[in-house]
């Protein structure tokens, strides 16, 4: 009896110990079983989302984000090893004994990329070793430029793992990038996959911009043209709606393939219309011009000895190009005299001098939504030397892009307005997310502008410094500059020169304002002569583009071409 009941005790003991730890782990420990059971046969791999598109202003695609394959083996474990070196080799026109040597060579590691981000074309080329042992094919995202160099150094570019390297790319990887994502796949206890579900967060979005893919192509194709009549060592050209800062355009050289990045080098990826400085020359006498009207100092018939060209400040002697006498202020801008702008500047101050170059932007960057923009140099000038050498462009340092800004204010009536270059964000089912609102400060008196204006009409006559700048059937302001080059070498300028012009078109009613710089052109140095005839080309192409008709007074019916190349009439 009392085995019995021992018996019976201890089973039922039993009983309870197992009834207690079954009601801890529902109740107690239920969570952390679950989550730990989850992590053995549950496992989550990330994935990559494609990356947002950028287009221009008409929606044309300029960037976009492509399913990819890449190859990859595991090494010493190929079959056929040298078959499969030459058949890749074939495909992709990389070196044989290079891609022999992953395959079979010894070294730590067992995992090796043998092309990443296979062409359509070449995956199709090698679809045949999807079946060769020790060889593997994986999913990836390519990104894709379809118009190739065209507007390059403004869209920038990825690296082969999606890592935003330059431009816009760059500047908006945030809102361009994946936010990611996950595929949870589900494995038996031999780890063989049971089901697989996708949960993805949405992608990155869309860029839309105010560069116009044919208006990009005509100033790429002028400039293309001008360097090879010219050898220069560089060249920018930027064209913008002067009223909205809207860049139209953006070129240089040289350029490069962002498809193709790592085949070019560092200079022909920058953005030298934002990244490089220089002495602009003459066309920094807007500031002494536009400073000496507002202040009420001179008025365009002022007049003004040039000594035949030769002027002493300080010691130092500066020249004119021409041997001129006496020149009204209008004339010292038409003829770009040096002599007749220092003495206005003399005249002018330097407090003024620095306050109105400060006023037209120079100094400080401009704000365009682009990495690594240049923000100049302009130091007060402290000595009548520095003011005279800051007056006719030397002693600071500008972009070309500040440099348009500047005279964009002439064309607008007196705004400083901030450039960009893109128009709007939008999400992948095309809502807007955002987009730019146009800023933009009062510097100048719209009197000042008006009168300004007309003067630099006058460049573009017969007379001025850059008859080879006008239109034909519109009139054209604007302004050369030539300086020569710092070698910082030498400590020294030396023998060559930068050329350029800036400028706008209709005078009357401006729809571009554009500038053209070449750095060390051989053959010819003046702003007319080389950069002149380039604006002139694009001026005329891209009015024609935008159906911009002419503004000669007097005509009932001109000519103009539209985009497509089709001669049309246009009736006022």
């Amino acid at each position: 009896m009392n085995r019995g009941l021992l018996l019976g005790t201890v089973i039922a003991f039993g009983f309870f110990v197992v009834l207690a730890r079954l009601a801890g782990l529902m109740l107690v420990d239920h969570d952390w079983l679950s989550a730990k059971a989850s992590s053995q046969y549950l496992r989550e791999r990330a994935i990559e989302v494609k990356r947002g598109g950028i287009y221009d202003r008409q929606g044309r695609e300029l960037a976009v984000s492509l399913d990819a394959e890449s190859l990859y083996c595991y090494r010493g474990e190929v079959a056929r090893p040298r078959a499969v070196a030459r058949e890749v080799s074939e495909a992709t026109g990389m070196k044989y004994a290079g891609l022999l040597r992953e395959m079979t060579g010894p070294g730590g590691r067992r995992f090796i990329w043998l092309r990443r981000k296979l062409t359509r074309g070449e995956a199709a080329r090698l679809g045949n070793l999807k079946s060769v042992r020790g060889l593997g094919f994986t999913d990836e995202i390519r990104r894709y430029y379809p118009a190739g160099v065209l507007a390059s150094q403004v869209l920038g570019y990825l690296n082969i793992d999606n890592k935003a390297m330059a431009g816009l790319e760059r500047q908006y990887n945030s809102t361009l990038m994946n936010k990611g994502g996950e595929v949870v796949v589900e494995r038996d206890a031999t780890g063989k996959v049971l089901s697989e579900g996708v949960q993805m967060e949405s992608a990155g979005g869309n860029i839309v911009l105010t560069i116009d893919e044919g208006l990009q192509y005509i100033a790429e194709t002028a400039l293309d043209e001008a360097m090879k009549k010219w050898k220069a060592q560089s060249a920018s050209l930027i064209m913008m709606d002067p009223y909205t800062g809207a860049i139209l355009a953006m070129a240089g050289r040289p350029t490069f393939n962002p498809n193709d990045p790592g085949d070019f080098g560092a200079g022909a990826r920058k953005n030298r219309a934002i990244t490089d400085l220089y002495e602009p020359g003459s066309v920094f006498k807007i500031v002494t011009g536009t400073a000496a009207l507002e202040s009420g100092i001179v008025t365009p018939d002022s007049l003004f000895d040039c000594h035949g060209g030769v002027f002493k400040v300080g010691g130092r002697t500066f020249h004119d190009v021409e041997k001129n006498g006496v020149l009204t202020f209008e004339q010292i801008i038409e003829k770009s005299s040096n002599v007749g702008t220092i003495q206005v500047a003399l005249k002018l101050g330097p407090d003024r001098f620095h306050r109105y170059a400060r006023l037209l932007g120079f100094g400080r960057a401009t704000g365009i939504d682009l990495p690594w923009e240049a923000g100049g140099r302009l130091e007060y000038p402290r000595t009548d030397v520095s003011l005279a050498s800051n007056a006719i462009g030397y002693g600071v340092a500008v972009t070309p892009l500040q440099i348009l800004r500047a005279y964009s204010v002439i064309a607008n009536g007196g705004y400083l307005v901030t450039p960009h270059v893109v128009s709007r964000i939008t999400a992948s089912d095309g809502q807007v997310i955002s987009s730019f609102r146009c800023r933009a400060k009062r510097v100048l008196a719209p009197e000042t502008a008006a009168v300004f204006k007309n003067i630099l009409s006058l460049v573009t006559q017969k007379g001025g410094t850059a008859p080879a700048a006008a239109v034909a059937g519109n009139e054209v302001s604007g302004k050369t500059g030539t300086a020569r080059l710092f070698d910082p070498r030498t400590g020294r300028y030396s023998d060559k020169y930068s050329s350029t012009f800036v400028g706008f078109v209709p005078a009357s009613g401006p729809k571009i304002a554009m500038i053209v710089v070449f750095k060390a052109p051989e053959g010819a140095i003046y702003g007319g002569t080389v950069a002149g005839p380039v604006f002139s080309d694009v001026a005329a192409k891209a009015l024609a583009y935008l159906h911009v008709p002419f503004d000669n007074a007097g005509l009932d019916r001109v000519g103009y071409l539209k985009g497509d190349g089709h001669a049309v009439i246009y009736t006022p």
